[in-house]
């Protein structure tokens, strides 16, 4: 008989255990949950029960969202203490226990500031609903593109799922198919939603294989998907999917600023969280080949005192994997080094931990052109790409990054920054690529791809 936690779908008639079972393992290769597999057919069931289903009002669903932040940051759900699930989480994902800690006060804040977040991303012309007396005289509303919405979950770092529940404040019916390498967090997310006042048939957590997972984005009117280039490959056609795909977040540094007096934001940007995000820093460019020498050699020396520890140690500040993955990682990585020259990591990132795992020890590389084809490489601890950059090289290397962070005084430079459409975010001065204020985007809205502008007028 089983002793792991059994982590069971939940679907729109209540917990459902799946006959197939994946045994969800930690680090060190222990079992540490059972996850039902749900076949297909229930998939394509499930997604029916959310067509039929009617959202709950606008007033009730922001209160929900509300009960739902507290109760996921306090209570004991299915069993389990808050304690209990972040020791879990970050046994399982390899995130130090400490990002996880900080991770349950930022969803449970994210959650709490719905309305505003909401209010924020709705255009000023437009009125909640069809019946303010606005549109009388004609008006704009703002209403949902489709009625069903599904996540397809990364496992990377618990924070992703601070998101996805604003399309339930919206009135979607939403189905999340979790990543089966960190289920903890969507299990208790979608549990604390049900017992804050969501219905069943309004909030579905469906575990699933490969295939499954194309089935759920067939049967939803709206998803989000999240992974790498493969992903991006695949569903990158289709306009009812909301990409959310490497980060390749940077920093930009001209010689008209210290790079000095900004050292420790360049480090926290690097290793904060972990370097496990899509929003921390991959790549550093700095205007001349001698300061970029000279900040690389002083990250390498900031980064290489580092602790390796186990992520459920309290002073864990690196990401740990199984040691055959970050044996993987490693080999990834020193067979992109060519050209490169190594201050940190050269001779491999993997430490082992002595139970079968491995922490993820920083890497800095020194690349002799800002458009080496390494400075797109986003691995999922702190590894960064340090490159002279040019005023001739423009922005041309920032491209198709997440965030720039820019520490300079040129103001027609962070002009065309802001202006350029590949760009998601930009930083102008001493802020970490990591930085988010409540309320704003991430990689645009999520309303922005939920829903839109429809003129109503009516006597």
């Amino acid at each position: 008989m089983s002793t792991v936690p059994r982590l069971d779908a939940l679907g729109p008639r209540g917990s459902f255990r799946a006959r197939k079972r994946l045994t969800v393992t930690d680090v060190s290769g222990a079992p540490a949950a059972e996850l039902s597999l749900v076949p297909s057919l229930f998939v394509d069931r499930a997604a029916k029960a959310l067509h039929r289903a009617r959202p709950l009002d606008a007033d009730a669903r922001i209160a929900a969202v509300l009960r739902a932040a507290r109760l996921f940051a306090t209570a004991e759900l299915d069993g389990r203490s808050i304690e209990v699930h972040e020791r879990a989480v970050s046994r399982v994902g390899g995130v130090p226990l400490a990002v996880v800690r900080a991770t349950t006060t930022n969803i449970a804040a994210r959650l709490t500031r719905v309305y505003d977040s909401l209010t924020q991303a709705r255009p000023a012309g437009t009125a909640e609903h069809w019946r303010s007396p606005l549109t009388r005289t004609g008006r704009a509303v703002w209403t949902r593109r489709g009625e069903t919405f599904a996540v397809l979950a990364a496992g990377n770092h618990p924070g992703t799922h601070s998101l996805w529940p604003e399309a339930l404040a919206l009135g979607y019916r939403v189905a999340v198919r979790p990543s089966r390498r960190e289920p903890f967090t969507p299990h208790r997310l979608v549990t604390a939603l049900r017992t804050a006042g969501f219905g069943d048939d309004q909030i579905v957590l469906l575990p699933t294989e490969h295939a499954e997972a194309d089935t759920l984005v067939r049967a939803v009117d709206r998803a989000m998907v999240y992974g790498g280039e493969d992903v991006i490959r695949k569903y990158g056609g289709n306009p009812a999917v909301h990409l959310q795909g490497p980060g390749r977040s940077k920093i930009l540094i001209t010689a008209d600023t210290d790079w000095r007096a900004h050292l420790d934001t360049v480090v926290a940007s690097v290793a904060g969280h972990g370097g496990t995000g899509c929003v921390n820093t991959t790549t550093v460019l700095v205007e001349g080949v001698e300061a970029a020498t000279a900040l690389a050699e002083q990250l390498a020396e900031r980064l290489a005192v580092l602790p390796a520890l186990r992520p459920e140690d309290d002073k864990a500040v690196l990401p740990v994997q199984p040691l055959e993955s970050a044996l993987a990682i490693e080999r990834y990585l020193l067979s992109h080094t060519e050209g490169a020259r190594a201050w940190l990591g050269g001779d491999g990132i993997a430490e082992e931990l002595g139970d079968g795992s491995a922490a993820l020890r920083p890497a800095v590389h020194q690349l002799e052109r800002a458009d080496a084809p390494q400075a797109g490489i986003e691995l999922p601890f702190p590894c960064v790409w340090v490159a002279p950059w040019d005023r001739a090289d423009g922005i041309g290397p920032l491209r198709g990054s997440l965030v720039v962070t820019a520490l300079t005084q040129d103001e027609s430079l962070l002009d065309d920054l802001v202006a350029e459409p590949s760009i998601g975010n930009v930083h102008a001065g001493d802020h970490p690529t990591y930085w988010m204020g409540p309320g704003l985007p991430h990689d645009g809205y999520l309303a922005e791809f939920l829903m839109r502008s429809k003129t109503v007028i009516r006597d």
